[in-house]
């Protein structure tokens, strides 16, 4: 990451703190009165290819000791309800401004993979990891809707797991190195607007 990067991402976390951690204490309240404990979900990623961080998101679904793999089908009875407003209004992501602040993501970058498919396909993820991984990125602005619609048809965790090593890992590597090659503040201006403009896209 270029100090440039770097700045611009800490004024963006600074910004953002003065809307993000108020919404984040009513999120968290609700969460407590409605679901309880815990409130926050934490998940390994990967910010390089050998590096590892906790991951922070508002719990969406109920707990699972066996809980692995990405979301689909399969878990959609473990969401709830407050969850599901959760994810589809995105508030479960406000967590995130936590790892932004440490450095473990950027605002814009790949989507940080689970450790699971970076060792299964080392190859992709060398490339794509050569980026910070993002709160949003060109795969985000591009796939993400597509995405959550092919793992809905999924009804085991061995089927999310194979539409997602088929269909979403290549396209979504495929976006992320088309940002790699033309990343630019201007370039990661433009997606943020898409990310957050719908009309845009």
């Amino acid at each position: 990451m270029t100090p440039t990067k770097r700045l611009f991402d800490l004024f963006c976390a600074a910004v953002l703190s003065f809307f993000v951690f108020p919404a984040m204490a009513l999120v968290a309240l609700a969460i407590l009165l409605i679901d309880g404990r815990p409130v926050i979900y934490a998940s390994e990623r990967m910010t390089t290819p050998t590096r590892a961080f906790r991951f922070y998101k508002f719990r969406t679904m109920r707990d699972d000791p066996g809980d692995r793999g990405v979301t689909g089908g399969d878990k959609g009875n473990r969401i709830t309800p407050l969850g599901r407003f959760l994810r589809r209004t995105r508030l479960d992501e406000l967590p995130q401004l936590i790892n932004l602040w440490r450095g473990d993501i950027s605002v814009v970058g790949p989507r940080p993979p689970l450790r699971d498919y970076v060792e299964r396909f080392p190859a992709v993820y060398e490339r794509v990891l050569q980026s910070r991984p993002g709160i949003t990125g060109l795969a985000t602005v591009h796939f993400n809707r597509h995405e959550r619609m092919l793992l809905a048809r999924s009804r085991s965790q061995a089927e999310t797991d194979a539409i997602y090593c088929r269909a979403c890992i290549p396209r979504k590597a495929r976006l992320d190195l088309i940002y790699q090659a033309h990343r630019s503040l201007c370039f990661d201006l433009e997606i943020i607007l898409k990310t957050f403009v719908p009309a845009l896209r």
